[in-house]
């Protein structure tokens, strides 16, 4: 299982990973700098969060593990792993169209709302690691 022990950390390709579904009560770890930027992560079993500066990053329900997390002016990279399909939710640009990719599946195009965040369902139960691209 590829939960993260430390609830987030830098990867030595420059990635992010953070979140452990595997934690019964609540854990959370604030003021993480990564990039230049700050970052805040609470993570169990039923939720994991991730804000950036202040600002919503990623949020799934119930909790996810995420790995190599990357963004970039196009958009986000990120491996996920959980106990059962999940619902993310991830902050982008405000009302955005997106490609998402789900394990190398294209499964649309996707608009953000008005507060930038993008919905999507992904199938873990069963599945190990799940890879999710989203670019403009």
């Amino acid at each position: 299982m590829a939960v993260v022990e430390a609830l987030i950390q830098t990867e030595t390709d420059g990635s992010l990973s953070f979140g452990n579904h595997s934690l019964a009560e609540k854990a959370k770890k604030e003021d993480f700098e990564h990039g230049g930027d700050l970052y805040k992560v609470k993570t169990y079993a039923v939720m994991t969060k991730l804000e950036k500066n202040g600002l919503f990053a990623y949020e799934s329900v119930p909790g996810t593990s995420v790995t190599h997390f990357t963004e970039d002016a196009e958009g986000v990279t990120f491996t996920v792993e959980g106990k059962e399909d999940a619902q993310l939710t991830i902050g982008l640009e405000d009302e955005t169209e997106y490609q998402v990719l789900v394990d190398g599946t294209d499964i649309g195009r996707m608009s953000t709302n008005v507060g930038g965040k993008l919905n999507i369902g992904v199938e873990l139960s069963g599945a190990g690691e799940v890879t999710v691209q989203i670019r403009k």
